[in-house]
């Protein structure tokens, strides 16, 4: 089971499991330097609890369109140390990057939605938030996320190896830098099945840091790298 050091996510009425995905991009995100935070369809609010932990200061926000994972990350939230830095709003980010002075972040983390409709869960509820069908596009996420970023924030999301060429496209469209990229390979052998990719709104010359991360080592156990990575999460 995972375990925060600090607090554990409650699972008794949770609809989405907490995945190796959500903890990937929690611990890999920059986030030190934010002051406000936002976690874009935060399921249970694993990634938003992470960044609470990781960054003592920051006020996080989390958005869903699913009430009741509102209302879990809510329990969870109130459950933790950070209760006072943390909100969990039931929205839709499109929705929510309209709105009349609308806030702006520093840092915008997600998971977002990947599975084709030839991969929909047979759970409504888990499809509709898991699915790009469902309603929201990566257009659409990349071109809310960029509205909401202050001059410099960073958008830093985790999303299928596949999708890269075409994300990374859009994001270009809508004037974001690619700073950070580290592809994700379950077994050294394997090909890479994930992708974590971190940008700014503003222009740099700056190399692009490109690696990538395999998640087991020889002996089939998390891999030292992976260890390093979560140290501060697992237990």
């Amino acid at each position: 089971m995972f375990r925060f050091r600090q607090f554990s996510v409650s699972h008794s009425r949770s609809t989405m499991k907490v995945g190796t995905d959500g903890v990937l991009l929690g611990a890999w995100a920059e986030t030190h330097s934010a002051q406000n935070i936002l976690d874009i369809g935060t399921g249970c609010g694993l990634i938003a609890l992470m960044a609470a932990q990781r960054n003592p200061t920051a006020n996080v926000t989390a958005i869903d369109i699913d009430q009741a994972s509102i209302d879990e990350a809510t329990e969870n939230f109130q459950a933790s140390p950070f209760a006072e830095r943390l909100q969990a709003l039931q929205t839709d980010i499109q929705t929510f990057s309209t709105q009349p002075n609308a806030f702006q972040y520093d840092c915008i983390l997600s998971n977002p939605p990947f599975f084709t409709e030839t991969l929909l869960s047979p759970n409504p509820t888990r499809a509709a938030a898991r699915s790009v069908e469902g309603g929201l596009s990566f257009a659409a996420l990349i071109e809310s996320a960029a509205r909401l970023l202050t001059p410099g924030g960073s958008l830093q999301i985790i999303l299928p190896f596949q999708e890269a060429p075409h994300i990374l496209g859009i994001a270009v469209g809508t004037g974001l830098h690619l700073l950070r990229r580290t592809d994700i390979t379950t077994k050294a052998t394997k090909p890479p099945r994930r992708t974590l990719l971190h940008w700014t709104n503003q222009p740099t010359s700056a190399p692009i840091l490109h690696n990538q991360l395999c998640l087991t080592g020889a002996n089939g156990n998390r891999s030292e790298d992976y260890q390093a990575l979560t140290k501060d999460f697992y237990l």
